[in-house]
């Protein structure tokens, strides 16, 4: 991003953080112009831009009953989305993922003989550690809520048997288009075989729509398994790229999120922000 891009790029995060620690009681346009130094037209015109709808649009899909409108208007039936052919292989963030699994044999040595590169890189939910092999990203986690040292010791306890080495240079073509910027990204994913089944379902969820941890186990023909379920969702090692955010309780409840749930909000209302924008919602 050129310099001028940098900087509204850091001025919408910040702005974002601002409506989220507001919880329900919106921000006057005003106020939040003031806090990022702006006018208030210019500041709604950038906001606008970047994200896709206005400052009070965005703050609407914020609130906690958004995510029982979104169980409401677009709860995605995984076997339908199955039947028509979405998998791992498809579309994704308006990106091309390529996805590979890791053999049985190779997760059950813990990531002995794996090198793992890792590197830290700004993302729209905070600051986000990615983390990839030769053939593609494996770990992606958010460190606004946990911190760093935290996500960097959630992910290396995940492969605690293979070789960590700081190379984001490496990883900053894959990093910059899981994280919504530009090109094509590949995932390498290292799990168990019913993680994985679990992870590939997440993966049929478009963006701006949700299912429930019940459907999931349904999709994987395993209906009564919503407990394993829910914890094979909650050990998603690349969070955002396999949607484990898209995930919710029957009740429309958010359920829990392992990067915290203010991130979790916050994915959901920047996913509703785009598809509404791209559908003419302003």
């Amino acid at each position: 991003m050129d310099t001028s891009e940098t900087y509204h790029y850091q001025v919408m995060r910040r702005a974002i953080d601002a409506i989220d620690a507001s919880g329900d009681d919106p921000l006057p346009l005003a106020d939040l112009a003031a806090q990022m130094k702006m006018s208030p037209a210019h500041f709604q015109r950038v906001f606008s831009t970047w994200v896709g709808v206005s400052p009070k649009r965005y703050q609407q899909y914020l609130t906690l009953g958004h995510a029982k409108s979104l169980l409401r208007e677009r709860f995605t039936t995984l076997e339908t989305a199955h039947a028509v052919g979405l998998s791992g292989s498809g579309r994704l963030h308006d990106l091309f993922v390529r996805w590979e699994a890791m053999s049985p044999g190779d997760y059950a040595r813990d990531g002995a003989g794996l090198t793992i590169y890792w590197g830290w890189f700004e993302s729209h939910f905070g600051p986000a550690l990615v983390m990839g092999t030769d053939r593609g990203i494996c770990g992606l986690a958010f460190a606004a809520e946990a911190g760093p040292e935290p996500a960097m010791a959630d992910l290396k306890s995940r492969w605690p048997k293979a070789s960590y080495v700081e190379d984001p240079t490496a990883l900053r073509p894959w990093a910059m288009a899981a994280l919504g910027m530009t090109g094509e990204t590949q995932l390498h994913m290292i799990g168990a075989p019913f993680q994985l089944k679990v992870w590939e379902a997440l993966l049929t969820i478009p963006s701006g729509h949700v299912t429930t941890y019940s459907e999931i186990a349904a999709s994987i023909g395993n209906p009564k398994a919503v407990r394993a379920v829910g914890t094979a969702v909650g050990r998603n090692p690349v969070s955002w790229l396999i949607p484990c955010h898209r995930a919710l309780r029957k009740s429309g409840g958010l359920g829990g999120y392992h990067w915290g749930l203010p991130v979790k909000r916050a994915m959901l209302a920047w996913e509703s922000a785009r598809v509404d924008a791209s559908a003419g919602v302003s």
